[in-house]
Order: C-alpha cells, then sequence, then structure tokens
C-alpha cells in the first residue's frame, strides 16, 4: 500500500536512504488539512486566458529551491503571484534571500535550513511542508512566461499515468534550452565526454544522452527531463518516495525519472507551458568541486540502477576522458576548462568507484 511523502516534520535520518524514506501516511494526528482554492492567474499577461482556469485543478503547490540566488528569486517570485501555496526552501544562503522573501513576499512559507542538503534534499523539505496534489518543483533561477503554470498542470490533467511533466525552456534571451534528455549509461557518457556528439548531434547513436531528434515543439514522452521546472503527481511520491538525497546536486531528476519510469509512469514533455531558465545560478562559482559533483552523480545513477561493475567501467572511461579533454583545451586555448579536466582526471584516479561514492 502506497504511503504519503507528506508530513508536518520531517526527520534528518531520511537522507541518503535508497529510496529515501517516506514520512508517516495521511491521516492521524499531524496531517495537513488541505485548503483547496482555485489560484489566480499567475505570470505574464494575467488579463488573457482566463478560460483556463476553468479547467484547472485547485491543489497545486510550487515548492522552489534557493541558495544564494536572492536577484533570480525575486524574480521568479514576482512572476508566480501569489494564488498557490509557495513554498521557498532557502539552503544556507548568505546573500540576503531569505530577509528579502520575508520582506517582498509574505504570502510564501519560508523554510530556512542551516546546511545545504543538496537540490533534492531541498525539494523534499518543501515536498514534506506542502498540500497539493500536484507539485510544481522549480530552481530560483526559473520563471514561468504568460499562463505556463496552469497549461503545465492542464497537460498533467490530460493524462492519468503522466506523473512527471516539464515544459518547454527557454534561455534568458528566449533561445531554446533543450531539456530532453537519455539515462546515462557507459556508452553515452562516451558521446558526452570524449566530444563524439558533436561528429553526429543528429544521430541516436552518438548523441542519445543528449535527446537527439527530440522535436521540442511537440508533446511527447522522454527519458528524463531537466529538474529546472517539474510538475510532479503527489500520488507518484506517494508510491516511489522523494529524491534521493545521495544525489547531492546533480542526476536527482534523472533517478527520480528513472524510477517514475520503472514504476509504470510516464515523463511527459510540454512545449505549451514556457519557463525561462538561467541555469547554473547557484553553481557558477563552485569550480572543480561541483564538476567532481556531477561526474560522481553519473556513476552513482550507474551503481544503483546498473551496478558498481557498470560504475567502474564509467570512472575509468572519464579518467581517460578528461584527460583528452585536457589535452583538446589546450589546444583551442581554454586554460579554465583545461585546468578543471585536469584535476577531474586525478580525483578520478585517486580510488575505485566504490570509494568514490562514499567520499564527499
Amino acid at each position: 500500500m502506497a504511503t504519503s511523502f507528506r508530513s508536518a516534520s520531517r526527520s534528518r535520518s531520511c537522507a541518503g536512504a535508497f529510496p529515501p524514506c517516506r514520512a508517516s501516511s495521511r491521516g492521524g494526528n499531524g496531517a495537513h488539512t488541505r485548503t483547496r482554492r482555485r489560484p489566480a492567474l499567475v505570470g505574464e499577461g494575467r488579463s488573457e486566458a482566463g478560460f483556463i482556469l476553468a479547467l484547472l485543478p485547485t491543489d497545486v503547490s510550487i515548492i522552489i529551491a534557493s541558495h544564494n540566488t536572492r536577484l533570480y528569486l525575486e524574480r521568479s517570485l514576482s512572476a508566480i503571484g501569489d494564488g498557490y501555496e509557495l513554498i521557498v526552501v532557502d539552503t544556507g544562503s548568505t546573500d540576503g534571500s531569505p530577509a528579502r522573501v520575508r520582506e517582498r513576499f509574505p504570502h510564501a512559507r519560508l523554510i530556512e535550513l542551516h546546511d545545504n542538503p543538496g537540490y533534492g534534499g531541498a525539494l523534499n523539505v518543501g515536498i514534506s511542508s506542502s498540500s497539493g496534489e500536484y507539485l510544481i518543483l522549480m530552481n530560483a533561477d526559473a520563471w514561468p512566461r504568460r499562463h505556463a503554470l496552469e497549461r503545465l498542470v492542464e497537460s498533467a490533467e490530460r493524462e492519468g499515468r503522466a506523473g512527471i511533466v516539464g515544459p518547454r525552456l527557454l534561455n534568458p534571451d528566449d533561445s531554446l534550452q533543450p531539456s530532453v534528455r537519455g539515462f546515462p549509461t557507459v556508452w553515452r557518457l562516451a558521446t558526452e565526454y570524449l566530444f563524439l556528439r558533436w561528429l553526429a548531434p543528429w544521430s541516436r547513436a552518438l548523441n542519445a544522452f543528449y535527446g537527439s531528434r527530440f522535436d521540442h515543439r511537440s508533446r511527447r514522452e522522454a527519458e528524463f527531463l531537466v529538474g529546472a521546472v517539474l510538475l510532479v503527481r503527489r500520488q507518484l511520491i506517494d508510491e516511489i518516495g522523494g529524491f534521493d538525497e545521495r544525489f547531492f546536486m546533480y542526476n536527482e531528476e534523472v533517478d527520480f525519472c528513472y524510477r517514475a519510469r520503472a514504476a509504470g509512469w510516464s515523463v511527459v514533455f510540454s512545449p505549451e507551458a514556457e519557463f525561462v531558465h538561467v541555469g547554473g545560478a547557484s553553481t557558477v562559482e563552485s569550480g572543480p568541486q561541483m564538476y567532481r559533483e556531477q561526474l560522481r552523480s553519473h556513476l552513482r545513477f550507474l551503481a544503483k540502477h546498473h551496478g558498481l561493475g557498470q560504475a567502474e567501467r564509467a570512472r575509468r572511461l572519464l579518467a581517460v576522458a578528461m584527460r583528452v579533454r585536457a589535452v583538446v583545451f589546450a589546444l583551442v586555448r581554454r586554460p579554465e576548462r583545461r585546468r578543471l579536466s585536469l584535476d577531474a582526471a586525478s580525483w578520478l584516479r585517486s580510488a575505485d568507484a566504490y570509494a568514490l561514492l562514499d567520499s564527499r
């Protein structure tokens, strides 16, 4: 029988479970009392398309994970408005983000964490504190375009087994930000980190990792979607659990989509809803540490879903790939990228996959 991820409080001892432990079932003392209300028209152009609202459920929660992204967070909250249950989970920001939320957006529920459990961990905290049957999970550096929130929920309503729905992402200059991906495999990592995908970017064999040939103008199923903005059904979380917090900063959505599909749910790309996403706002200054975390997340995904042997093969491949990349970046005079690759190569050669997954 499925259990609920909702809880009035959440024990931090859950962190790192495969899948993460879930909170107590609905009902009983401490359960949230749901407030059902119709959301106001939000995003840009609020005076249009009011008819959309008549089609939508009213039980929607928006959860934003934030870490030192004050200016982007302010832009995001301004675009969302105050028509939904809105939760901001701040993970130890030092740039004044919490104070700005309290001052300018009193309708938002602010949860301040003193440590940083990672993106998935922050979302888990917000999910545990939310009441909606539809959860819109967002980076702080993303915001909705005209009626995007309404259209995202309406898209989920079309298919009862659409457990995860993602919008069309745009860069700040309105260009497309491709958001459809393929699950990591050793070969797909080779096509990415050895530059093979650039030989034939439209080839499924050489570019499945980046969703080659995927038409971002049409609605269709995907293996996984970039986690900048995702609508997730509460029912799905009740069934498979929340985000695996051992994925600290990368691949948490990859693992989540993989588990959802394995449980019979679909992951759907919905171009009708458009969000702007800046990308990398909270990790731009982290350099080698975050690059190592990205590589570690690939190894963790493979170890979890395909066995430690696959993770070890990927580690050896990536160690070689990082040395190749260092040579290439030296030739094209990209010293920062060269140093990043050399640091990653040294780290990957320092221990086997099992030890690298156990360290941080």
